[in-house]
């Protein structure tokens, strides 16, 4: 009974290792895993790019294209967490509706890009911005993430300088 118990083990054991198609998987037969592109980090640079050129014609809607539709979205700024996208898109027409003036123009500078496995990366940057009342800026961290529809902000970070010594 023993060594039918050990023969039966060997079986499984060398069975498990196997897959259809014959062999063992290793390291060359394994399917590849996604990684994260030139491609990838040229779209994601891409959404941020399309944010400030449709804040920049006063596109509020186009500008918040780039964010994730769902109710996961976080977006802090002012010592506020918001969730979701309706909150976080309600807070932009709260405080600039769709006025071209008051919007001003919007500049990203990219300092960096560091992908988070093949399906999300974390961009660091700079944000300023050039208006009639005065220029304004700060500094970002943006989370995207690889969805159907392509690459959007799940998670913005955003603080601003502080105001100029008088």
């Amino acid at each position: 009974m023993k060594a039918a118990l050990w023969s039966l083990f060997c079986v499984a054991v060398v069975a498990g290792g196997c897959r259809t198609g014959g062999g063992p998987v290793t390291a060359a037969t394994a399917p590849a895993a996604r990684a994260f592109t030139t491609e990838d980090r040229a779209a994601v640079e891409g959404v941020l790019a399309a944010q400030a050129a449709a804040w920049n014609r006063g596109d509020l809607d186009g500008y918040m294209a780039g964010y994730l539709r769902s109710p996961d979205l976080v977006f802090t700024s002012g010592s506020k967490i918001r969730t979701g996208y309706d909150e976080t898109a309600a807070t932009y027409r709260a405080k600039y509706g769709n006025d071209r003036a008051s919007m001003g123009t919007l500049a990203f500078t990219i300092l960096r890009v560091d992908p988070m496995g093949a399906d999300a990366a974390v961009v660091l940057g700079r944000w300023d911005l050039t208006r009639a009342s005065g220029p304004a800026g700060g500094v970002f961290s943006v989370v995207l993430t690889r969805t159907a529809e392509g690459w959007l902000i799940a998670h913005d970070h955003t603080s601003s300088d502080p105001p100029p010594l008088q």
